[in-house]
């Protein structure tokens, strides 16, 4: 069993996180969540102990993990704080600002002999998982393009921020998902290129990105923005002999926001209408166009990664290596807004 305690009880613990970790009952045990304020805006989790005192965590023996769950500015200070309390981490994204602050905490982990990752639980979207498995059937031949499409129409948010912060910028705030699908399934790019924008004007709010990725011949572009009315297709993949369309995003989020939790069997889970299509020519020269089943997303995934490597020493999910080098693109992505 994994005991773990969470700083931070807002939106992104009960949301993005306690769900899945209460999923695992045979493996993990929630037993402390911290807040400052002490504020209780969900349904508190019956058996767990809500503090407003950090020494409830660092002093507790039993704890072996600490979620560092709270704003993003401060993931580095709360994430050094914790290991320098001898508790191993799971750090919410972005992990930090910076690479040079990433790269201490992995070093001053190391040091201690601790765990600490980033929680990239995107890597278990039903859309993400689905367009491996056709790109992994081979039917697509040689891959060409790939894009990726993270968007909204939310006109409100970008017009109500009226200066620059990291905190607030898209880039940080949802290319963290995109890039590291990215980076886990192709690795390090041979080139990047960047448009980062303030669609609204210098010292506005990053409010749009498209990222393109060179591999070879193989261009993946990752393309996030607040204006579009009607959202890009999730991915669209083009091979030499065919290519795939997901239009739909993972479902779980859509779930999560509607308090349908993964206790329900089809939580998460695509109906045929949110299927890709797939369209190919064979090596016979027959086309083919027909749907794909989606894989089952499942977040509790991450969860069920950090459990085998802090209780029985398997490697980590998401690599220090890959951390470092999102993060660096972070930083360089976001050099192109004006303030």
């Amino acid at each position: 069993m994994l005991t773990i305690a969470y700083i931070g009880n807002g939106k992104s613990a009960n949301r993005y996180h306690l769900p899945f970790a209460l999923k695992l009952k045979e493996q993990i045990k929630v037993k402390t969540i911290y807040s400052r304020s002490g504020r209780q805006n969900w349904q508190p989790i019956a058996g767990v102990h809500y503090t407003t005192t950090l020494d409830d965590i660092y002093q507790d023996p039993e704890i072996q993990l600490v979620v560092v769950s709270t704003p993003s500015h401060t993931h580095y200070s709360v994430a050094k704080d914790v290991l320098n309390h001898g508790k191993n981490v799971l750090v919410e994204k972005p992990f930090t600002e910076t690479s040079a602050e990433a790269q201490e905490l992995f070093a001053l982990a190391n040091e201690k002999h601790l765990f600490i990752q980033c929680y990239q639980n995107r890597r278990f979207d039903s859309d993400y998982l689905t367009t491996q498995k056709v790109i992994e059937s081979g039917v697509l031949g040689d891959l060409l393009e790939v894009e990726m499409h993270f968007d909204y129409f939310r006109p409100e948010v970008p017009t109500n921020v009226d200066h620059f912060s990291l905190d607030t910028s898209y880039l940080y705030g949802h290319a963290c998902h995109t890039l590291d699908q990215v980076i886990a399934y192709f690795g390090e790019p041979d080139d990047v290129h960047y448009d980062v924008r303030q669609l609204l004007g210098t010292d506005r709010m990053n409010d749009y990105f498209d990222i393109d990725l060179y591999y070879g011949a193989l261009k993946v572009s990752v393309k996030s923005s607040y204006f579009r009315i009607k959202s890009r297709p999730s991915f669209v993949v083009y091979g030499k002999k065919g290519m795939f369309v997901k239009a739909d995003k993972d479902r779980q989020e859509y779930d999560l926001k509607h308090f349908y939790m993964p206790d329900h069997a089809d939580f998460g889970v695509d109906q045929p209408e949110n299927y890709g299509t797939l369209t190919y020519m064979d090596d016979a020269g027959q086309y083919h166009e027909e749907k794909v089943v989606s894989e089952v997303g499942d977040y509790s995934r991450v969860y069920a990664g950090v459990y085998e490597s802090i209780v029985n020493g398997q490697p980590k999910l998401v690599k220090d290596e890959e951390t470092l080098l999102q993060i660096k693109m972070l930083e360089q992505g976001i050099q192109q807004c004006r303030r």
